[in-house]
């Protein structure tokens, strides 16, 4: 048995498509373009590709991006005080601040600034509350990302054992309340689980997102599970590496994402739907 493989890329590219077409809709309709305001800090090479990435994809689908790129040695108060202007204009419905940020900023009181009504990274308190009581509004894109994978392959999610392999705020805890919004009975791994290997050994699917090369072996996968890589390293020789031990473990389940192009496309693509829907809810309609 081998495994089939997700390809993220192909997904995206035809979701990428709809968005484009729902866009020009929009423009026929009279409306005005989705608008995303990116805020990049500091010269971190990893993040200015991201950022160049997030701005193709705006063009690719026909929306109005922006990006701030302020210095590294910017203050709390600054950053706060743009954000607080995105906040207030009409013509931006989504915000997001790229990370990492420097040291001596306080990530957790600039998630808390942005208007969780432009949280399209879906990191805000209220929106990640809004899911756990099962009344989902802007989701966390990775997670986000994650479901429409499955989705694509048409997973029968109700009834199903899910293990997810980290509890991050903005990956793993949403992740593991995506999997139980739809019907699974989730277990969520973390650094303090006794026998991590027989607890994934149950589950029907697999989500692993620590950023640990290599971290699941084969013998840890059930066979015939879905296995999903969400972690991602960059390695001394600029190779990318997962989470997942993939070239034995693909031989076991059933489906199963590669590293790089499987998860990563679909964080994208959810950041892109998460600002159709704010901007569809920030114009009224």
């Amino acid at each position: 048995m081998s495994a089939k493989i997700i390809d993220g890329n192909a997904i995206a590219k035809e979701l990428r498509g709809h968005i484009r077409e729902e866009v020009d809709a929009w423009v026929k309709q009279g409306r005005r373009l989705p608008g995303l305001a990116v805020i990049l800090v500091g010269n971190d090479p990893a993040s200015e590709i991201y950022v160049k990435g997030k701005r193709r994809d705006c063009d690719e689908v026909g929306f109005h991006s922006i990006v701030h790129h302020v210095s590294a040695n910017v203050t709390q108060s600054d950053l706060q005080a743009l954000i607080g202007s995105l906040n207030e204009d009409s013509s931006i419905d989504g915000i997001l601040v790229q990370t990492p940020l420097p040291t001596h900023i306080d990530q957790d009181r600039v998630i808390d600034e942005i208007d969780p009504k432009k949280d399209v990274d879906g990191f805000h308190p209220y929106n990640i509350g809004r899911l756990a009581l099962r009344r989902p509004t802007l989701r966390s894109c990775t997670p986000k990302g994650v479901m429409l994978l499955l989705e694509h392959i048409g997973c029968s999610f109700k009834g199903l054992d899910a293990a997810v392999i980290g509890a991050s705020n903005h990956v793993g805890r949403p992740m593991g309340l995506e999997l139980l919004l739809a019907g699974c009975t989730v277990t969520t791994a973390h650094k303090f689980t006794k026998d991590t290997a027989a607890k994934i050994r149950l589950a029907d699917i697999v989500v692993s997102a620590v950023g640990k090369p290599g971290l699941v072996p084969v013998e840890w996968i059930k066979p015939g599970a879905i296995v999903i890589d969400i972690g991602i390293t960059r390695g001394a020789n600029n190779k990318l590496y997962g989470d997942i031990q993939f070239d034995a473990v693909k031989e076991v389940a059933s489906w199963i994402t590669p590293v790089p192009g499987g998860v990563g496309p679909m964080t994208r693509i959810a950041l892109l739907q998460n600002t159709m829907q704010a901007s569809r809810d920030n114009q009224g309609f």
